[in-house]
């Protein structure tokens, strides 16, 4: 199995939260092949200095290529709340699923519809950084629950 999160992100600016990130891909390896991709061009830094609307076209534009193979799922706040049990089940019978993590204006609603679903980890408002461990330890969790492996209990 191949596990992507693909984020709104600069590259290698997130040393606060690298050694968790490096943690939950390392103790995967058994269960599946994780791999977090940071997405972040002069086209979003120029759309974020206009508009949330350009910038959410920006990253939908930055992100598409990577919905070819597999679910697509996408995190958005406003999406339906799932428990780990739920989120272990969207992990289920695929080769690749790929995540999705917006940046600081979320995702246009035509990017969601392309998306064979959304989900959402809750009302607060968290950093995408933050979100990206979170993610993280839920898909180590949700591989765990699928493989009867003793670490969610």
């Amino acid at each position: 199995m191949k596990i992507n999160v693909i984020i709104v992100d600069k590259k290698g600016k997130d040393k606060l939260y690298a050694g968790l990130i490096e943690h939950y891909i390392k103790i995967a390896k058994p269960f599946a092949k994780v791999e977090v991709i940071e997405v972040f061009d002069k086209e979003i830094a120029k759309a974020h200095d206009i508009s949330p609307e350009a910038a959410q076209r920006a990253y939908s534009k930055a992100l598409e290529k990577y919905m070819a193979n597999g679910i697509n799922i996408v995190l958005d706040p406003s999406s339906k709340e799932v428990d780990s049990h739920g989120f272990a089940d969207l992990l289920k019978d695929s080769a690749t699923v790929n995540f999705f993590i917006g940046g600081a204006y979320g995702f246009e609603r035509a990017f969601l519809d392309k998306c064979n679903t959304a989900v959402s980890f809750g009302k607060i408002t968290l950093s995408h950084k933050l979100v990206k461990v979170v993610l993280l330890e839920q898909i180590f969790r949700g591989l765990t629950i699928n493989n009867n492996h003793p670490y969610h209990k």
